[in-house]
């Protein structure tokens, strides 16, 4: 881990253990920043991937108002994307351990109305990725491939969450086990991963695609998750910003300890 990310994970320490300081937050804050991260989210995650809807269009999306000029799958893609985070949020509630059947779970609704024959199905052909320096596993060893990313997560216990969250969602997109629904898929993971630990969900930012991409095959290719994890540590980062500057916490002196946290309560 280089100087700059080290100084940064300090950082993220510091304000989430003012923020955990502070629990429980006031319960219309919390509905009103989850409601706004959840938004940014959703139209960031999809924006990444080409999903056209602005900002402003995925909110009345979410509201069960149809944007003309936009395609039946992009508004599939803003529902589904919310129906998915409900499921992550559920599942961290419950404290459940990360399983395959979780995962298939995640991928079926993101993929639900969209193309419903591969939603939560691993893939039965061979795919390329444009742009990537690396080949996504043989269809045929991805039942393998899946087994072996759970007994990695299951012996990943002892690494700093945003460190373990950036390389859970790298494994999981370099083995890429679905024919379409991987990026999206993989930062819910990403998040899955994040919120569990009681930090605030890292939203990858749209314009910030290309040092996405960049810093993903780099990790592909070199196993070094250094650009990877830097880049999901800032989007912590912003969320915590988020937070704390709307609880008035920003300046709060950081505790020298802080409660455990079971779960991100968004």
């Amino acid at each position: 881990m280089s100087t700059q990310t080290a100084e940064l994970m300090n950082m993220i320490d510091a304000d989430k253990a003012t923020l955990d300081a502070a629990r429980p937050l006031p319960p219309n804050t919390v509905a009103s920043l989850r409601e706004k991260l959840t938004l940014e989210w959703t139209y960031h995650s999809n924006a990444i991937e080409g999903n056209t809807l602005t900002l402003r269009e995925t909110k009345v999306v979410l509201e069960g108002i149809t944007v003309g000029g936009k395609s039946l799958r992009e508004h599939f893609e803003a529902t589904n994307h919310r129906d998915a985070i409900l499921y992550v949020e559920d599942i961290v509630s419950k404290a459940e351990a990360l399983s395959e059947w979780q995962i298939r779970n995640i991928h079926g609704l993101v993929l639900k109305g969209v193309n419903d024959g591969e939603a939560g199905r691993y893939r039965r052909e061979n795919v390329v990725i444009a742009g990537a320096s690396t080949t996504p596993s043989d269809f045929l060893h991805l039942p393998a491939e899946m087994e072996a990313l759970i007994d990695w997560y299951g012996q990943a216990a002892t690494m700093h969450p945003v460190e373990r969250a950036a390389e859970l969602h790298t494994r999981f997109v370099k083995i890429h086990p679905f024919v379409d629904g991987n990026g999206r898929t993989g930062r819910l993971l990403l998040n899955f991963e994040l919120m569990k630990e009681g930090y605030p969900p890292a939203i990858i930012r749209k314009e910030d695609r290309l040092a996405y991409y960049d810093a993903l095959d780099n990790a592909c290719v070199s196993g070094d998750y250094g650009d990877i994890t830097r880049l999901v540590a800032e989007s912590v980062q912003r969320s915590l910003d988020t937070y704390l500057d709307v609880l008035g916490l920003r300046h709060a002196p950081a505790p020298d300890t802080a409660p455990p946290s079971p779960g991100f309560r968004m």
